[in-house]
């Protein structure tokens, strides 16, 4: 039986900037971008959700909900700094940490023979030296799998650690309500309760095949997922699949021409990016559209090279999907898998 670990820290860039200024604790507290240039919010504390403020919402929403908010502009460098820390704490306990980003990620401990094995203890001890060393409160989730892991991560936060053990996973799955699940969002959550699926142990009555037909593909997570099946390990090397841009405009670019105009820039940007990360094999191009309606489109086409005369036809397809002003901009590639770029390499 599998031990994991999901370690995240509570509202990170928020705790950060609270443990710099205690005044910050107590306080409604957003860190993101002015509303002024339509940034949104990367993340807030507890107060500040009380408002019903959360992270992507729009900066100038967020404002309205809580006229008093305190914003703070992120400081990434100093995140970097104190994750990178974090990190090494998790790598003191296993070898076997995949990150998610800054301030989460997922530790295989099956293997660990400190804490008398426990992985409860473990959670107890990443707690506290994480606090000790850093000043930043993690939330701490056990149990057999990457799935159940982070379920539990999440149950008691702020400051949270729950353990599901072997024992406890069919009761724990049993009442687990299925909108809970990796991957259910509203859309696909409102197509469950129409079909009187409401928990896992209802998820349970219908057979794999009718959830498939309903579901497509992921019928079959959502019948994996209700039996707790997950087998995904903890991965140490993660493949980057897509390199990416884009940009938020102060002002809606009014029509196409000026869409054009602000392209180039962020092909330049792209380019730029490709570089740092060694050129990387190319396999699809896409551009990304969201227009001032906040409806948004991707149109991506087949291609080896990131040309700026590909860019600009999806481009002019993506846009006549709304022919109306445009907040949003991004352009961006597909990378091609590491076993095919080697296999392209043998054969070519």
């Amino acid at each position: 039986m599998r031990k994991i670990l999901h370690a995240d820290c509570d509202c990170f860039y928020a705790a950060v900037e609270m443990r710099d200024d205690p005044a910050l604790r107590d306080i409604p507290l957003a860190i993101g971008g002015s509303p002024e240039t339509r940034g949104v919010v990367a993340t807030c504390n507890y107060p500040a959700r009380a408002f019903g403020i959360h992270s992507a919402m729009p900066m100038a929403r967020a404002m309205r909900l809580c006229p008093h908010l305190t914003r703070l502009s992120p400081d990434f460098e100093k995140y970097r700094a104190v994750s990178a820390r974090i990190q090494a704490l998790f790598h003191e306990l296993t070898s076997l940490v995949e990150p998610l980003s800054l301030d989460e990620a997922y530790l295989d401990v099956s293997e660990v023979t400190r804490f008398q094995g426990s992985a409860t203890w473990m959670a107890e001890w990443l707690k506290q030296e994480a606090l000790a060393r850093t000043g930043i409160i993690i939330s701490v989730g056990a149990a057999p799998s990457k799935f159940l892991a982070k379920l539990a991560s999440d149950w008691d936060k702020p400051d949270g650690l729950c353990v599901i053990a072997p024992d406890e996973v069919e009761p724990f799955l049993l009442a687990l309500p299925v909108k809970q699940l990796h991957g259910v969002g509203p859309a696909t959550a409102a197509k469950l309760e129409a079909l009187e699926i409401v928990t896992c142990r209802d998820l349970r009555e219908w057979p794999l095949e009718s959830l498939v037909e309903r579901f497509g593909k992921f019928g079959r997570r959502l019948f994996e997922l209700a039996r707790g099946i997950d087998e995904r390990p903890v991965q140490i090397e993660r493949e980057r699949k897509s390199v990416s841009v884009e940009t938020t405009y102060h002002r809606d670019l009014p029509d196409l021409a000026s869409c054009h105009d602000a392209l180039t820039p962020l092909i330049e940007r792209l380019l730029a990016r490709l570089r740092r990360h060694g050129t990387p094999g190319i396999q699809k191009l896409f551009v990304k559209v969201r227009f001032n309606d906040f409806s948004s489109t991707t149109l991506e086409a087949t291609g080896r090279e990131a040309l700026a005369a590909r860019f600009q036809a999806l481009l002019d397809g993506a846009w006549a999907r709304g022919e109306r002003p445009v907040r949003l901009l991004g352009v961006g590639v597909r990378l091609t898998p590491e076993a095919q770029q080697r296999q392209m390499t043998l054969f070519d």
